[in-house]
This record gives structure tokens, C-alpha cells and sequence, in this order.
């Protein structure tokens, strides 16, 4: 068994969480390039031998003021990867694994370590009692393995009616690559972001969105509804092995009250099933919510619903409380973490 830190411009990242049982585009190389920020370093560590290849993507971040580090990861769904079920690993290697990963963190001063982990693919046997691992919210998954006409009947009664309603009215839903479409598009999408006053982790420039749906590591989908000729709402979906992503999306607020985005998803759901893929993976409500309208509305096209956890560790419990000390707070006084990172 060995390890080995792989860095972002190896071409060697991206070879190895392909041959993984399931992963997904937060994972890739691209991605983390894309989501990479000034002073911040990605890495994948892995650890190999007889049982099974295991990666763990991270980024690396400087704490300010120190010579220490932490490592967190990229937006969305992440966590680590393995080319066999987690279930079937040895208790030996799981713990040749914490070993390592501890050890690698105490060689770079990393004192603390936190990732999202992704609700559809199987990673809580790398915790155990390892850091810790917190139930958040639940996420949304359709079914695209069932006939769509029984996808439909799970949808809520009054989803089937507005549906039919939107098609009735004249709206449409295409992909496009059009590039003043896509810039149509994010301008709808910042209009959306204002609307609902979200965070800045939830902006991005022009760039980001260009560069994702051209990126060559996964497929991307722009799907747009139309009325009139004009784009009222976007959403850009992902296509990594079996799982169809839902990603960002927007609705022009003149539009809003029609809501077309549920005529988008409905469209996105048969193009997965065209595909041969087994989910659609609308994710879940806003900050950890399972009672927000945004949950509501996703639930409204399926029952199947999935843990969404994230996984915390500190590395060097002395220098952590130090840090957290220094903003003088203690650690009861947020579920945030890493604490020392908290912002008024």
C-alpha cells in the first residue's frame, strides 16, 4: 500500500477518479481549477494497493496570519472516491488510510479539514471514528431508470397540472450553446441571485460559466425556456457517468410567477432518460433546509430523497483553539467550521 499527492496539472488526476467506481464533476481537475482561488493550492490524495485505488480531492488554503494551513473543498458535492464499494474495504485499509491522511496533514501544518460529501455515492465507512461526520439536509433525486410515464406519477398532483399548463401557454425548452444565449443566461442568473440576496460564494464572473460549459473533463447541458422567442430561465445540468446533475439556474423575475424552471426540469428528466442515465439530481433547499420553498419545489417531482453530510476533522486541536481564541470566540459559540474562519 502507498500514497501519493497528486497536483492539479498532473494529467494523472483525472485519469485516476475516472477509473473510480462513481464519481462526479466536483471531482475533476477542471473543477477545481475553475473554483480555485488566489493562494490556493488543490491536490487529490490517494492511496492505492491490493484492495482498491482511494482519492480524496481537497484545496489547500493559507490561514491568514500564520504558517498554517486547512483544507476544505470545492462547492457542491465532493468527498472522497474509490474504485470498489466502500462497504467492501478491509477495516486494515480504511485505517491505512486515516493513517496516512492524518500523517500527510501533520507534514503540511493542515490543522483542520472539511468536505461536502456527495448524497449518491457511498463514503461514511472512510469516517468512522475519523473526525466527524454531520447530517445536514436531504437532497432531491429523480428516478430515470423507471418508464417516464411512472416518473410522472410520482410528480405532486399540482406540478402535472402547471406543467401541462406552461406547454399549453407556449413555452418551450431547448439547449443551446449560443453564446449570446449563454450570456443571456447569466444575466438571469445574477437577476436571480439578487432577487433572493444569496451569499458571494454564489456569484461568478463570466468566465466561470464559459469555461464550465467548455471544459473537455465532463459534459455540460444549458437548457433554456423560451416564450416568445425570449429566454425567461436557464439551467446548466451536468452528465458524469450515470448521474445527470442539476448545477445552477435562473429565472427572469417578469416570469417568475409561471415558474418555468419546472418545465426545464420535466425537459432535463426525459433527456436523461434518453441518455440511459439513473439520476437527475436536483440537490436540496438553501442552507441545510428541508422545509424551504426551494426543497419544496424539488420534492414536488420526487419522493426519493438522499443524505446530504459533510465530514469535519481537526487535525491539531491546540493550534485550532488557538486560532479560535485569537477571534475571541469559543468553540460553542457556532456549529461553523472551521470556527477561526467565521466572519461577522
Amino acid at each position: 500500500m502507498n500514497f501519493e499527492v497528486i497536483e492539479l496539472n498532473d494529467p494523472n488526476w483525472n485519469k485516476l477518479v475516472k477509473s473510480c467506481k462513481a464519481y462526479d464533476f466536483h471531482h475533476t481537475s477542471c473543477f477545481h481549477m475553475i473554483e480555485l482561488q488566489e493562494k490556493q493550492k488543490a491536490i487529490l490524495f490517494t492511496i492505492s494497493g491490493h484492495e482498491a485505488l482511494i482519492c480524496l480531492p481537497l484545496i489547500i488554503r493559507p490561514i491568514e496570519g500564520s504558517s498554517l494551513y486547512d483544507a476544505t473543498s470545492v462547492y457542491g458535492y465532493s468527498g472522497p472516491i474509490i474504485t470498489m464499494d466502500v462497504d467492501d474495504l478491509s477495516e486494515e485499509y480504511i485505517t491505512y488510510f486515516q493513517k496516512k491522511f492524518k500523517q500527510f496533514c501533520n507534514e503540511q501544518n493542515i490543522i483542520s479539514v472539511f468536505s461536502r460529501l456527495h448524497p449518491l455515492i457511498n463514503q461514511s465507512e472512510l469516517f468512522n471514528e475519523f473526525g466527524e461526520l454531520v447530517d445536514l439536509n436531504k437532497t432531491v433525486s429523480i428516478d430515470l431508470t423507471i418508464p417516464v410515464d411512472e416518473q410522472r406519477r410520482a410528480f405532486r398532483k399540482s406540478l402535472k397540472s402547471e406543467l401541462n399548463q406552461l406547454r399549453r401557454f407556449g413555452y418551450t425548452v431547448e439547449e443551446t450553446i449560443d453564446k449570446h444565449e449563454i450570456d443571456s443566461f447569466i444575466n438571469i442568473y445574477h437577476s436571480t441571485m439578487d432577487k433572493l440576496g444569496a451569499s458571494d460564494n454564489y456569484y461568478f464572473g463570466k468566465e466561470y460559466f464559459h469555461s464550465f460549459l467548455s471544459n473537455h473533463d465532463f459534459k455540460t447541458k444549458l437548457l433554456v425556456a423560451k416564450f416568445d422567442g425570449e429566454i425567461v430561465a436557464g439551467a446548466i445540468f451536468t452528465i458524469v457517468g450515470n448521474i445527470l446533475q442539476y448545477h445552477l439556474a435562473g429565472t427572469n423575475q417578469e416570469f417568475a410567477h409561471k415558474a418555468p424552471m419546472k418545465l426545464i426540469l420535466d425537459e432535463a428528466r426525459l433527456l436523461g432518460t434518453s441518455l440511459g442515465l439513473k439520476h437527475l439530481h436536483l440537490g436540496g433547499g438553501v442552507g441545510g433546509e428541508d422545509t424551504d420553498s426551494l426543497f419544496r419545489f424539488k420534492a414536488a417531482f420526487s419522493k426519493n430523497f438522499y443524505q446530504f453530510s459533510v465530514w469535519k476533522m481537526i487535525v491539531d486541536k491546540e493550534k485550532y483553539n488557538e486560532l479560535v481564541e485569537k477571534k475571541g470566540l469559543t468553540n460553542s459559540d457556532s456549529n461553523f467550521f472551521p470556527l477561526y474562519r467565521l466572519t461577522s
